[in-house]
């Protein structure tokens, strides 16, 4: 259970939700496609048809005279799920 991170919420990934429904989530680097397949389908109970993963680069940021930092880098994963599958992030019963 330490594969999914977190889902990550930005105006792309809900238009990606509502438009194909595709999830987002922030996944653990070491993580591959068939580790993140099982944890959705284990923790939300659903049916994954596909699953794209990325890595984010970290952002250079500057500290003023101090120099040059970098912020670590992370892994994004797109889910895609099966016809007649949703996940329900607000938890409200129906």
């Amino acid at each position: 259970m330490k594969v999914l991170l977190s889902p990550h919420v930005s105006e792309k990934s809900t238009r990606t939700a509502d438009k194909h429904k595709q999830f987002v989530f922030r996944v653990a680097n070491s993580a591959a496609k068939p580790d993140i397949k099982q944890a959705v389908e284990l923790m939300f109970k659903v049916k994954v048809g596909d699953v794209r993963v990325t890595n984010v680069k970290g952002k250079t940021k500057r500290a003023g005279a101090r120099g040059v930092g970098r912020r670590s880098g992370w892994k994004k994963a797109y889910v895609s799920l099966m016809p007649g599958h949703d996940i329900d992030f607000t938890g409200e019963a129906k």
